[in-house]
């Protein structure tokens, strides 16, 4: 099958300024040679703990922010060549939702005005009346009526907008959606309405996912596989029941071990992570995850491992990754 996002060697480093003159001193390397694919249809699920870089792969596939290198092919095109006009006709195919529904969408606008701005941008609709047809069909189809199109963002509570949130990403019909923790920002009951919502969605439309998240248990449940990131790079990629059923890298276990479970007496097997975060401006040496790995060896400090396939479509960056690690 064609993919219909690959992701090869994807790069972002912001500069480190320093002196009267702002040189560049150094960089730090948010994303650091990130590469992976999405089929049609699919989720990959995008997992890691606040500052991993999860949100800058992201927002560089889309170039909301520029990529340092690395190539981004999207429907056979490459993304990262494309000039402003060439990248605006592009658009409508790629869509984001961001994570915080309170600052996401714009005080000043009605419901109508929020949802239907890609229309009016695009020139899709030529005239008001078929706007607000487009319009109530896709808040209908988000679990909304037509009743709210003249009313202001701060009249719903935080579920209410993230579902304008997501009409607005799904009223251009794009073939991929990045989903930037979409749910994070919600109360738990409400987390599951919106993930169910967008597992519907994607039935429905055929919809794409890149599904960032930090929530190990949200991801399982929306992803067909999942990447797991650390300073920026991926150190282990599986199909989902796989990942949770045969984790290989410390640090998915290590992740695997603090999801909350229902009976706290329930034997679990734990993996306690060691030393101090690698500094991702400075940079390191061998294996990203040395200075905190219970089973670091000279191997990994001094050499970086590579990401290999253990198994099938089960990717690890880690030298023992065939040696029993329990």
């Amino acid at each position: 099958m064609t993919n219909l996002l690959k992701v090869t060697n994807l790069q972002k480093y912001f500069p480190i300024r320093s002196g009267l003159l702002g040189r560049v001193q150094n960089h730090i390397k948010a994303v650091d040679r990130v590469s992976f694919s999405i089929q049609p249809g699919e989720t990959l699920g995008l997992v890691g703990e606040s500052g991993c870089g999860k949100t800058t792969v992201g927002r560089s596939i889309l170039r909301l922010t520029e990529p340092s290198g690395g190539s981004v092919l999207f429907q056979d095109t490459e993304l990262t060549g494309l000039s402003r006009r060439e990248l605006r006709k592009l658009r409508p195919e790629f869509q984001i939702i961001f994570q915080d529904p309170y600052s996401s969408l714009n005080p000043r606008w009605v419901v109508l005005d929020l949802v239907g701005e890609g229309l009016v941008e695009h020139g899709l609709v030529k005239t008001s009346s078929q706007k607000k047809e487009r319009v109530v069909e896709v808040l209908e189809r988000v679990g909304l009526s037509a009743e709210i199109l003249y009313r202001y963002p701060h009249e719903f509570s935080g579920g209410q907008r993230q579902r304008l949130a997501i009409a607005r990403s799904i009223i251009l019909n794009p073939s991929l959606l990045v989903c930037d923790e979409v749910v994070s920002a919600l109360d738990v009951s409400i987390q599951a309405q919106i993930i169910n919502l967008l597992i519907e969605l994607r039935s429905q439309l055929g919809m794409a996912y890149l599904f960032i998240a930090h929530d190990l248990a949200v991801v399982k449940h929306i992803s067909h596989r999942i990447a797991v990131m650390y300073l920026g790079q991926i150190v282990e990629l599986a199909p989902s029941n796989q990942l949770f059923e045969n984790p290989i890298h410390p640090y998915t276990k290590a992740l695997l071990a603090a999801i909350p479970v229902p009976n706290p007496d329930q034997p679990r097997q734990r993996m306690i992570l060691k030393g101090e975060v690698g500094n991702v401006a400075s940079g390191f040496q061998g294996c990203c995850f040395a200075s905190s790995c219970p089973l670091v060896n000279d191997t990994c400090r001094i050499q970086e491992p590579p990401l290999v396939e253990i198994g099938e479509g089960h990717y690890a960056k880690c030298f023992l990754s065939g040696e029993d690690r329990r």
